[in-house]
């Protein structure tokens, strides 16, 4: 790595970006991957179906541009998310990291920021480095809450340009209230920041949490983005859009790249959703599984944080890098965030929870924590 970076060092690459690190959880050989969120149960048969049907019919015409304002997609999405939006409220991109990077290279840049509030999702900083966006760092709450008041307040006081809310927030998955996204707003008012919130996980919410969708009308300055990642079992095909008003979206085409979605991205994408049924029956396999791992957790005396998204956040550890390690020689992989005491785990099929559960109480029993099996 030193020699790497060396190397690195000798290009003339811009100051902001020395030192850096690309992100990237590892990517390691391992049975059961519970590190990166992704839908484990996989896609279903019905669904491959229609994506590779979708795909064919395309393929005799990938001799020419993808339609560039994929106008039958943003109809789909629009009629998938409900709340009366309509396609000229819908934008999409090859994942909601390019959605993000989007905005902030339309109301981002030099000499102006953009506010998280840490622990939350490490792409924010990353890609405002990207765009020349200077990141500012909010504080949340010990129990890594965040109030309408405290939000409010830092938005004030900082006069941030763009906002990063993330919600269901990861790692912790915790869902924030719509105080706190309506606080922000106003709170932004002064500065006229663009507020995201970000519901990459919006699907795997409790029934009653309401989804920032229903603030857009009528505040212009308001984007929520979500992705097909994670309910849709699409990591690998790369789909993330964001609802907002029609003057965002005119304001991401002058950022775009030239046909950046795909004709195989779009005809995927209007596939999925067309078979959504099974992949939303997916999603109740999942949310049961999130919760039975907070339920067994909460027995084993650690402390899970109540979560709406695919994953737990739990603390409690006195060695997180040995549980970890332990995880990993039995076949599981988690997340080690960086965060005292804590690792993340996403909630996997019923066998990879079994695992992963068993294992974590051998070894919290190897350390005298629990009675041994």
């Amino acid at each position: 790595m030193d020699d790497q970076l060396e190397r690195l060092n000798r290009l003339p690459l811009r100051d902001d970006l020395r030192g850096q690190h690309p992100y990237g959880a590892p990517q390691l050989n391992v049975p059961i991957q519970l590190n990166v969120n992704e839908n484990t149960h996989g896609v279903p048969r019905d669904v491959q179906d229609a994506i590779v049907e979708a795909v064919r019919s395309v393929a005799g015409g990938l001799n020419r541009y993808p339609d560039r304002e994929f106008t039958e997609l943003r109809d789909s999405l629009a009629e998938y998310l409900g709340h009366g939006l309509t396609a000229d409220q819908l934008w999409a991109a090859n994942g909601s990291n390019e959605v993000l990077q989007q905005i902030l290279q339309a109301f981002g840049g030099p000499g102006r920021s953009a506010l998280g509030f840490p622990p939350t999702y490490s792409m924010y900083p990353l890609l405002a480095s990207g765009t020349g966006t200077d990141y500012l760092k909010g504080v949340r709450a010990e129990d890594y809450g965040l109030s309408a008041e405290s939000a409010a307040q830092q938005v004030r006081a900082l006069a941030p340009n763009v906002v990063f809310l993330c919600s269901p927030n990861n790692p912790t998955g915790t869902a924030l209230g719509l105080d706190v996204v309506d606080a922000v707003y106003e709170a932004g008012e002064a500065s006229q920041a663009i507020v995201i919130v970000d519901e990459a996980y919006a699907e795997f919410a409790h029934a009653g949490t309401e989804s920032a969708l229903t603030l857009l009308p009528g505040r212009r300055r308001l984007i929520v983005t979500r992705t097909m990642s994670k309910a849709f079992a699409l990591a690998g095909a790369r789909l993330g859009y964001l609802a907002a008003a029609p003057e965002v979206i005119d304001a991401l085409r002058l950022v775009r790249l030239p046909y950046h979605l795909s004709a195989i991205t779009q005809a995927t994408a209007l596939a999925a959703l067309s078979h959504r049924s099974s992949l939303m029956a997916e999603v109740e396999e999942i949310k049961r599984q999130r919760d039975r791992i907070v339920s067994e957790l909460e027995r084993m005396g650690l402390t899970p944080a109540s979560s709406d998204s695919n994953f737990v956040f739990f603390t409690g550890l006195e060695d997180p890098q040995k549980i970890w390690r332990g995880l990993l020689e039995a076949g599981v992989i988690v997340r080690d965030i960086g965060i005292p005491g804590s690792l993340r785990v996403t909630a996997g099929t019923e066998r990879e929870t079994t695992v992963f559960l068993e294992r974590l109480e051998q070894l919290l029993a190897a350390e005298g924590r629990l009675p041994a099996a």
